[in-house]
């Protein structure tokens, strides 16, 4: 199965991962200006944290999308194996 072959993100939760990456951006310009602004290391790293944090939620959300879709769809048409094993590769790239 080609990686690309679908997506099983439905538009309303599209629009809501591109919501959230979009404060993400903006988190991330905002940390770049405390460094040039040179604000205080706790502050930064507050907001480092915060960011990761934001990537971990669309991270899971996508995840929950992959499984519960693709996924699902390959183990009823008993392609169930090869999706578990790439399940398993990518979580462990993810939790990294």
């Amino acid at each position: 199965m080609e990686k690309n072959a679908h997506s099983m993100v439905s538009q309303r939760n599209k629009q809501d991962l591109l919501n959230r990456m979009r404060r993400l951006e903006g988190q991330v310009r905002g940390i770049t200006k405390m460094i040039e602004d040179d604000r205080y290391c706790v502050d930064i790293l507050l907001q480092i944290s915060a960011s990761r944090a934001g990537l971990q939620k669309v991270g899971l959300s996508i995840l929950d999308s992959h499984t519960r879709g693709c996924v699902t769809s390959a183990i009823k048409e008993n392609r169930g194996d090869e999706m578990v094993d790439e399940l398993i590769d990518v979580l462990d790239r993810f939790m990294k």
